[in-house]
């Protein structure tokens, strides 16, 4: 692939960020703004330890691979150009589907698995589809950006991070069920983790 088409490629990627990253931004502010303090070791020394670091580690190798793609060249993969470009439309998919969640889940958002004192039980959304629409998206931007990137790093640590994220899943389901009981059991049965149910 040419320097030229890997600009378009880098273009793309900072077109979505310069989208995605305003509204997320916007609903994390507008979440915090009860002041509440959440207790992070809820979810467990293992998560604590791994989810942030390897989220991190995600985020700079895209961040690098838009400031200059060459310094990501190092974990670069060889992929034919229809699959690059169908990491777009998948990017485009999953930025859409982040940004509905965000604004349906309003000032219950949060990044750990503790719910906020005035939490509400959201059921409409995207939310009416799977359980866990915020990580659905998540998955498909990892899927997405590291297509585009043509890039192994940011695939295995998004990847990575997601996957302790499914493992969280299960003490956040607990939580849920201890904070709204039978309402949630109920949302459980008639609704997917992170698949539609038939």
């Amino acid at each position: 692939m040419s320097v030229a088409d890997e600009q378009v490629f880098r273009l793309i990627l900072i077109a979505g960020a310069a989208i995605i990253m305003p509204v997320a931004i916007y609903h994390r502010v507008k979440s915090q703004a009860t002041g509440e303090s959440l207790d992070r070791r809820q979810e467990g020394l293992f998560v604590l330890a791994t989810l942030r670091p390897l989220g991190i580690a995600a985020w700079l190798g895209m961040i690098a691979y838009m400031i200059n793609p060459a310094w990501m060249a190092w974990s670069a993969v060889s992929l034919p150009a229809w699959l690059r470009w169908l990491g777009v439309g998948v990017g485009a998919v999953a930025g859409s589907l982040l940004i509905w969640t965000m604004h349906t889940l309003g000032k219950n958002l949060t990044d750990t698995v503790v719910t906020r004192k005035e939490h509400e039980l959201v059921t409409g959304g995207p939310y009416r589809f799977v359980r866990h629409p915020f990580y659905c998206a998540f998955i498909l931007a990892i899927l997405a950006n590291s297509a585009v990137a043509a890039n192994w790093f940011m695939l295995l640590a998004g990847g990575s991070a997601w996957l302790v994220i499914v493992f969280r899943t299960n003490k956040e389901e607990e939580n849920l069920i201890a904070r709204f009981g039978d309402d949630y059991r109920r949302y459980m049965e008639r609704t997917g983790r992170f698949f539609p149910r038939l």
